[in-house]
This record gives C-alpha cells, sequence and structure tokens, in this order.
C-alpha cells in the first residue's frame, strides 16, 4: 500500500530545497501531497511541486474544489506522515498556538494525534536561537512533533551559524524511519 507524504512548505529562502525533496519521495514510491503557505510562494511557484509530485499543490484554504469534501479534513485524513520543510519561524509560531489560518497550519491541527509529525527549522540563526523559537519548539515537540535540527552553514543572509535546512539526504532518512515504524 503506498503511503502518503504530506510534504508542508512555508516561507524561507529553502522553499526551493522542497522541489529535490518532493521529487526524491515521490521517485520512492511515496504519494506526496504538498500544501503551501502563500510566503512559500515567493521562493518556489506550486507550478513546480505539482509537476514533481503529481498531485495538485494546496495553497489556499478556503479553495473548495468539491463541496462534498472539506479540504484541510480531507488532506490530514490520508495523511500517513506530516514533514514542514522548510519550517519558517512564523509557521513555527502558528503551530505552536494553535492557529489554522492557512493551509499548512490547519492540516497540521486536523491531523490524528498517531500521525508522525516532523519539522524541519531553516531561519536566520539568531531567529532560530531566539527564546521564543526555542520555546515554540518545545511546545511542538510535547505535542508530538519530531524536530530535524538545522545544521550550521554560510546562511543567504550572509550570517555564519546553525539555521540552515538540514540536508535532504538527512531528510529523507528521517520519513524513511518514522513512516516505517
Amino acid at each position: 500500500m503506498t503511503k502518503t507524504v504530506t510534504l508542508a512548505v512555508s516561507g524561507s529562502i529553502s522553499a526551493y530545497k522542497a522541489a529535490d525533496l518532493s521529487s526524491r519521495l515521490t521517485k520512492s514510491g511515496y504519494d506526496v501531497h504538498i500544501l503551501m503557505t502563500q510566503a512559500a510562494t515567493s521562493f518556489i511557484t506550486p507550478l513546480t511541486l505539482q509537476v514533481l509530485s503529481k498531485n495538485p499543490v494546496h495553497v489556499e484554504l478556503m479553495q473548495e474544489e468539491n463541496a462534498k469534501i472539506i479540504n484541510h479534513i480531507e488532506l490530514a485524513k490520508q495523511t500517513d506522515l506530516f514533514i514542514l520543510a522548510p519550517a519558517s519561524a512564523n509557521t513555527i509560531a502558528h503551530l505552536a498556538h494553535g492557529f489554522a489560518d492557512n493551509m499548512v497550519t490547519a492540516v497540521a491541527l486536523a491531523l490524528d494525534s498517531g500521525i508522525p509529525k516532523l519539522l524541519a527549522p531553516a531561519m536566520n540563526t539568531k531567529m532560530y536561537d531566539n527564546p521564543i523559537t526555542q520555546a515554540n519548539l518545545q511546545l511542538l515537540k510535547e505535542n508530538g512533533y519530531q524536530e530535524i535540527e538545522p545544521r550550521s552553514s554560510l546562511l543567504a543572509c550572509g550570517d555564519v551559524g546553525r539555521g540552515a535546512l538540514a540536508e535532504l539526504d538527512v531528510i529523507v532518512k528521517k520519513i524513511e524511519e518514522k513512516i516505517h515504524e
């Protein structure tokens, strides 16, 4: 039986890496459904991810194409594993505090508690190390999320430090481990 991976993409320069991640997961036989925040669409187009995943990409929360289906609820029901990569500070904060104001956070809140939930932060070092972001990450961990920690690197802003999206090999390995538990 094909497993469904719901890949949520939030607004970070690392959003372009979602294309490679989606492609790798699709080629590995997963049914990949992609959710994007509006900010993510500034970094990569939904069409790119649609072509690579071979599924529609969901951006608008209130865009219901079938009146008999509540899209974010149905997507949550189909999910075998949820991953937010890249996870921006903004989306992490929204998830930690229960906001459901976009497709990513609405689907995440509608997930069954037994669904594996991963997040791979990507942001400036100071944003990642900020006590508020760390508290939000801790709250998510207490509620069933597992963090794939960012790596130290030269960041897009020119700073050097922890905050770069984890290597895709690390992310794919973690997805495979969690989905086969």
